[in-house]
C-alpha cells in the first residue's frame, strides 16, 4: 500500500501556507469589531461555510478555470502575485486589498468570505493543487477549519494574550513566509506554462 500520498511534510506545507493565508490571528482585531457591531459571531455557522466554500473550490476550480479556458499552472503564477501582495500588505503594514468591513451582513459575509475565506485563499487553494495532491490539501482545509473555529470561539482570550504588539509580530511574521511561499509557486510554474 503507498502511504506517500499522506507524506507529513506535505500536509504541513499545505497546512501552514493556508494557515498563514487565512491569517486568523492577524484578522483578530477586525474580527472583534465585526462581532461588536453584529451582536456575536456564530463560530460554527462561519467556520461550516468557510469549509464548504473552500472544498467545493478544491474540486470545482479546475472546471471553472476549463470553462474560461485557463489552466492550473497559469493559475498558479497568477495565484501566486496575489499571494506575494498578501504577504506584502502584511508585512509592510499598508493595505493593498481592501475588505468588505459591512458587519450588517451577518456570518456568511463577511466574516467567512471574503475576511476568512476570500479570493487569496481561494487562490492560494488553487495554487497548492499544481503541487499537493487533492488529499493533502483536504486534510490541510480540515486542520485549518479547527483553528479557524477555535480562533472565532476566543477572539477576545487571544486579543488579550497576545495584545496589540503580539498581533502586529504574529502578522509580520506570516507576511515573510507568504513571500517566501509565493516565490516558490512562482517559479516552479512559471517554467511550465504553455507546455
Amino acid at each position: 500500500m503507498n502511504f506517500s500520498i499522506f507524506n507529513i511534510n506535505d500536509i504541513l506545507t499545505v497546512t501552514f501556507t493556508l494557515f498563514a493565508v487565512i491569517d486568523i490571528v492577524g484578522s483578530i482585531p477586525l474580527l472583534i469589531s465585526l462581532k461588536e457591531k453584529m451582536g456575536g459571531i456564530k463560530a460554527a455557522q462561519a467556520t461550516m461555510v468557510c469549509g464548504i466554500l473552500m472544498v467545493m473550490f478544491l474540486f470545482f476550480g479546475k472546471n471553472i478555470l476549463q470553462i474560461l479556458g485557463l489552466d492550473i499552472k497559469s493559475f498558479a503564477v497568477g495565484g501566486s502575485i496575489v499571494i506575494f501582495l498578501l504577504g506584502l500588505e502584511m508585512v509592510l503594514g499598508h493595505e493593498i486589498f481592501k475588505a468588505d468591513k459591512d458587519g450588517k451582513s451577518g456570518n456568511v459575509v463577511p466574516i467567512a468570505f471574503p475576511v476568512i475565506a476570500g479570493s487569496g485563499t481561494l487562490t492560494t487553494i488553487m495554487s497548492l493543487k499544481a503541487n499537493y495532491d487533492e488529499v493533502i490539501i483536504t486534510i490541510g482545509i480540515l486542520i485549518n477549519l479547527v483553528f479557524i473555529y477555535i480562533g472565532l470561539r476566543s477572539l477576545k482570550v487571544i486579543e488579550r494574550v497576545l495584545g496589540q504588539a503580539g498581533l502586529l509580530a504574529v502578522r509580520k511574521f506570516f507576511g515573510v513566509i507568504l513571500l517566501a511561499i509565493a516565490v516558490k509557486i512562482f517559479s516552479k510554474n512559471i517554467g511550465v506554462i504553455g507546455h
